[in-house]
């Protein structure tokens, strides 16, 4: 938050009784700019008259009249004050400034109100050409990410990043062009051009795709929708010599062509491929729902539900690139990664419909220790999960479909420690009971 200057308007202390004088009678009368500045900090009426912004390089200023205009609506000095931090955040979020600082002062010059402010934005500008480097863990796998950024390329927010990621499963690289609607950031387009090369030795399977999409972000209601088209020329090949013969089946080349709506807070994301040209020719759903609960003695209940279907169109097979998996410490625990479901030769297939859910348990360790420091990063973690993967005959109805998602329910129960790291990731150690286990299910138990 910016500071506010003002000159002291408080009298010297004055002993009249020492000087055998009123004090009063020594004080001459206040000027009349004094008397308005001090109306100014008894928090009445003001008037914004200008804003300024110094530091600008290559920022447009058309841009920046859009975040700073709500400033010139407040009424007296604490509005001012609210809107002006509420200005600074909208500049900060551009990604333009690398620091932002606001200064309010009373008016001056020939045309200064009694009541007139101005208000001064000093902004440091980001630099030309930004690079980073960092490393992810997720999913069972780590990665090396680098990465390029070209901020505020043309004036009014637009960048342009180049990343590279080096991983044990997975390599990629790729080119993205983001551009906010000004007055409007989170209304933007987002165009990329990527290479892909994936390893999945579940399905003894290696992926290679190359592709370009175009995005489009925007607020409708309560939540935020992406609008996305995307074209990738896909190459399928055999991870290893042993793939099953329905692996060898996928092998080659093909292409999608999809459009597809994703919804965030509740996620939901609805995608369709072949009406825009392409190989693949299919209707997808998937949606999650999270509910987070906190109870007594610092202990959170998490509940999660999630599920899909994959509904092929024209007749054409569904490709093993974009069937649904589930298994793993990411959904159903106590199983082993993406091993539940259709396969063949001890290779796994993928499903065309899919259903989990979960119920975790969270609360601090037992007897408190190194309660208020380190102990409190770790949580003792009771879990219950459940789900099923499987294929379906979409010409029986609806029950038909339910009736084979309830069967051959896999699930499993245990506990185990987290240990938290900050809000970028977390470790778990879990015994898991894995229960209603299939032939070919794989459970490695911790």
């Amino acid at each position: 938050m910016g500071t506010v200057h003002a000159k002291s308007l408080d009298p010297l202390p004055m002993h009249g009784r020492d000087l055998g004088v009123n004090p009063d009678d020594l004080m001459e009368p206040p000027e009349p700019e004094q008397e308005s500045k001090q109306e100014i900090l008894e928090n009445k009426d003001v008037v914004v008259q200008h804003v300024n912004i110094q530091g600008l390089g290559r920022t447009k200023e058309d841009l920046l009249g859009y975040e700073i205009s709500e400033v010139f609506h407040a009424k007296n000095l604490i509005d001012v004050m609210k809107k002006s931090h509420i200005a600074r955040q909208r500049l900060l979020r551009l990604g333009v400034f690398k620091e932002v600082e606001v200064l309010i002062d009373t008016s001056e010059g020939s045309d200064a109100l009694p009541n007139g402010l101005d208000v001064t934005f000093e902004v440091t500008e980001v630099k030309r050409l930004t690079g980073s480097y960092n490393t992810m863990v997720g999913n069972n796998e780590g990665s090396m990410v680098l990465g390029l950024k070209l901020p505020n390329m043309f004036g009014r927010a637009e960048k342009l990043t180049f990343q590279f990621s080096y991983g044990t499963k997975e390599t990629s690289y790729g080119l993205s062009f983001f551009k906010p609607q000004p007055g409007h950031f989170e209304r933007n387009l987002t165009l990329n051009m990527y290479k892909v090369t994936g390893q999945f030795p579940w399905s003894s399977l290696k992926e290679t795709d190359r592709g370009v999409s175009a995005e489009l972000n925007f607020p409708l209601g309560m939540t935020n929708h992406t609008l996305k088209w995307e074209g990738v020329w896909r190459e399928l090949g055999c991870l290893a010599r042993s793939a099953s013969f329905a692996v060898r089946e996928e092998s080659g080349h093909s292409l999608k062509s999809a459009l597809s709506v994703q919804t965030f807070d509740v996620f939901a994301l609805q995608e369709l491929a072949g009406y825009t040209g392409g190989d693949a020719s299919f209707l997808k759903e998937d949606f999650e729902l999270q509910l987070n609960k906190r109870l007594f003695w610092d202990s959170v209940l998490s509940a999660s539900l999630w599920g899909g279907m994959l509904c092929p169109i024209g007749g054409q097979p569904s490709c093993i690139a974009d069937r649904f998996y589930l298994g793993g410490p990411t959904s159903v625990r106590g199983f082993g990664m993406y091993s539940i479901g259709p396969q063949s030769e001890g290779d796994y297939l993928g499903g065309e419909a899919y259903w989990a859910g979960g119920l975790h348990l969270y609360t601090p360790l037992p007897f408190r220790p190194g309660k208020g420091g380190f102990g409190d990063l770790f949580r003792t973690h009771f879990f219950l999960n459940a789900g099923n993967l499987c294929n379906l005959n979409y010409g029986e109805g609806p029950r038909a479909h339910l009736q084979k998602l309830a069967e051959c329910i896999r699930w499993s129960y245990g506990a185990g420690i987290v240990l938290r790291l900050g809000n970028i990731a977390r470790l778990e150690l879990n015994y898991c009971v894995p229960m209603g286990v299939q032939s070919g299910d794989r459970c490695p138990g911790v």
